[in-house]
């Protein structure tokens, strides 16, 4: 597992990205092609973001069920390893999978679906820790989902300590219950997600980050360091059905850590980032790529990961990363690891030109504040994409022509400009 604690020190400036892809996705007139005949063995494998490549809140994005019908084999079933990376964490993998299943109607299975508390799983180490976990949805389940025995949500806390949340008034106990004199002590933090009331989740977690896991006992002076903090998901923003994006938890993180350095005068520190970029989740995604191949028994080795999302802070520096790390171990690692992470970006989300592919590349990233989390170094080359198309449609049609499993004289026709 790898955890990173680098600090941004720079600003981030017009970035050149790499588009390869105009000509190569349906760029260059319409064009036909089909999947051959006798698909090889997949020497390849798919990472989908979800929001943003196939929905934007609810609503399906055109063409995203076309494009998956290309990966699908006589039998119903994928024709190569895929997996759904999202940074989403409101729910467990079952519910995803049915929705995704609905959407692009195609079966999707629950081992297909990354959320951004999955790899959570691994940290096996806090499973049977008393655990303070945030977020919305069903955190019980989601927490029992990875493997947590002893889990206390912001709800629990707040009903056992009436005295802690304070500021919506018509809240405030008027005849406040005793405090639970025998309340286990909070051993870690789990942040799962943005939540619902963010001035309750703020006091609740500062008043255990601040009293060493027990809330009643207010100490001389600030227990530093901390007791562990996991945080899943640092996307500062999402895109749903608005035109604009919406906060993400990266935004909750920004508040928590802001606050916690005016308290203290210290930095919040993280046990681990998780989600997107983070080089766990991708690790992780890498794990159920190859397991998906060894259950169809696809013997050739998996050479290309492609990730697909719209989110340059996101999926694009994550995939980045995680190339970097492929392409510096090449001959290090294994036989049968994958060799190379390859990045695409659709216009369909995040990124702003909304289905408009860029003529120049360098307009790929003009933000020139950095959205990227506070512990990830700034590095202008990792928000370049190895491609930039107009949709998730294009990026498939990419894939396959990358890989040579179409041929431009039969029957289907590829994405229309």
């Amino acid at each position: 597992m790898w955890v990173f604690s680098m600090r941004f020190c720079c600003t981030l400036a017009k970035v050149a990205g790499r588009c390869q892809s105009r000509q190569l996705a349906g760029g260059a007139g319409h064009r036909r092609f089909t999947a051959s005949s006798v698909q090889p063995t997949p020497s390849f494998g798919l990472l989908f973001d979800i929001d943003g490549v196939i929905v934007r809140g609810k609503n399906p994005i055109p063409g995203a069920a076309k494009a998956f019908k290309k990966l699908v084999g006589r039998d119903g079933r994928m024709t190569v390893p895929v997996v759904f990376v999202t940074n989403a964490g409101n729910c467990v993998r079952q519910t995803r999978a049915m929705e995704l299943t609905k959407v692009l109607g195609v079966e999707v299975l629950p081992e297909q679906v990354i959320l951004s508390h999955s790899p959570l799983r691994m940290f096996q180490q806090f499973h049977d820790k008393c655990v303070l976990m945030s977020g919305q949805g069903p955190v019980d389940e989601i927490a029992r989902d990875q493997g947590f025995q002893n889990v206390v949500t912001i709800n629990d806390l707040r009903m056992a300590y009436p005295l802690l949340d304070m500021v919506d008034h018509n809240r405030r106990p008027k005849n406040p219950p005793p405090v639970i004199q025998n309340f286990p002590a909070i051993e870690a933090v789990i942040l799962l997600g943005e939540p619902v009331r963010w001035e309750t989740s703020l006091q609740l977690i500062l008043d255990i980050l601040l009293s060493n896991g027990r809330p009643t006992a207010w100490l001389p002076q600030v227990p530093y360091p901390h007791i562990p903090v996991l945080a899943c998901n640092m996307d500062l923003q999402w895109m749903a059905e608005a035109k604009n994006p919406r906060f993400g938890h990266g935004t909750f993180l920004v508040c928590l850590e802001t606050l916690y350095h005016k308290l203290t005068g210290r930095e919040l520190r993280y046990e681990a980032l998780i989600g997107k970029p983070s080089m766990v989740t991708y690790s992780f995604a890498e794990h159920l790529i190859l397991e998906q191949a060894r259950k169809r028994g696809w013997d050739a080795p998996i050479r290309t990961l492609y990730a697909i999302g719209d989110n340059p802070m996101a999926d694009i520096y994550g995939a980045n990363l995680y190339n970097h790390f492929l392409t510096s171990n090449r001959g290090k690692s294994e036989d049968g690891l994958p060799h190379s992470c390859r990045s695409i970006l659709v216009c369909t989300g995040v990124y702003g030109n909304q289905g408009e592919v860029p003529t120049d590349t360098r307009e790929s990233v003009t933000q020139t504040v950095f959205h990227g989390h506070r512990d990830f170094r700034l590095d202008p080359t990792l928000v370049e994409a190895s491609h930039i198309v107009k949709d998730v449609e294009h990026a498939v049609n990419l894939v396959l022509r990358e890989e040579g499993w179409v041929s431009e004289s039969e029957g289907l026709e590829s994405a229309s400009e």
